[in-house]
């Protein structure tokens, strides 16, 4: 285990800034007390949630109230991942990077926010590249042992008709789709294991709250924004933040979690616009 995850979260009040000066003199201020830093970063996590995966939290919730209540069962419905915006092969690439981009500014965000008082968030998280091949194995062996039991899950969940049929890819073809498509991988995968996991997890670590309850509020938060996919997909993936969470509080390192959900999406994205029809209706998802 790391010793950084023996090691006490950093005391919530800090050092007071530099004082003002009046008239030549230093003036004092008292620091903040634990109850407005508390407020303070209860507040900030509303924020960045609800500017990126807490908000789609919100809208998944609604539409599989909306699936629910339509009076079509769950079994044939469906949803498109990554969609084509416009029938205009580069005016659509453009679409599909301005996207991606944008999506990733709530990844800065919090990495800016995790580095107040000149720590490095990219190595207080361990985003870093210290380990390559180290966070390389461990990333691949996390998406097999998710991404096969996650595909059987799939697959049951779509005959007891709680799963939609999800479309994982619906670009036009093009010289460049499967390029945008591992790009739109490693977007989610720094978006979710980076917000969902590395900022969330410290922010609820400052606030004191205890291991068990950090990794429960970390895999619920992941299964939740996946809602809209079914039932099926809302409990693997809370398995799948389970696990991710637990891996993160014992090595305080993000990097594998994020080669191992970029590795499973490119695996689903890319494998969905390349396989033959035939292959994709034999698991359910054509």
């Amino acid at each position: 285990m790391d010793e950084r995850a023996q090691t006490d979260p950093p005391p919530l009040v800090g050092p007071a800034p530099d004082a003002p000066r009046t008239g030549g003199r230093p003036t004092s201020a008292p620091p903040p007390g634990e109850r407005a830093v508390r407020g303070r970063i209860r507040a900030e996590i509303w924020i960045v949630l609800g500017l990126s995966l807490g908000r789609s939290a919100v809208y998944a919730v609604v539409d599989i109230v909306a699936r629910m209540t339509e009076g079509t069962p769950l079994g044939q419905q469906s949803t498109t991942l990554n969609p084509s915006r416009s029938p205009r092969p580069y005016l659509d690439l453009t679409y599909q990077l301005l996207s991606i981009g944008f999506a990733l500014l709530p990844v800065a965000l919090a990495l800016y926010l995790l580095s107040a008082h000149g720590r490095s968030a990219i190595r207080r998280i361990g985003l870093d590249g210290a380990r390559p091949w180290r966070d390389l194995g461990v990333g691949v062996g996390l998406a097999a042992v998710i991404g096969i039991p996650g595909l059987g899950l799939y697959v049951a969940g779509r005959a007891l008709g709680i799963t939609v049929e999800v479309q994982a890819a619906a670009l036009n073809a093009a010289w460049w789709t499967v390029p945008v498509l591992v790009l739109a991988a490693l977007q989610n995968a720094l978006l979710e294991e980076v917000v969902a996991v590395g900022y969330l997890m410290e922010r609820l670590r400052d606030l004191r709250w205890s291991a068990p309850a950090i990794v429960v509020a970390s895999a619920l938060l992941r299964g939740s924004y996946h809602l809209y996919q079914g039932w099926g997909p809302f409990v693997g993936n809370v398995v799948m933040g389970l696990v991710f969470a637990e891996y993160y509080r014992r090595r305080r390192r993000v990097m594998p979690l994020v080669v191992a959900h970029t590795a499973l999406d490119v695996v689903a994205f890319v494998g969905y616009a390349l396989l033959p029809d035939p292959w994709l209706e034999a698991i359910g998802v054509g």
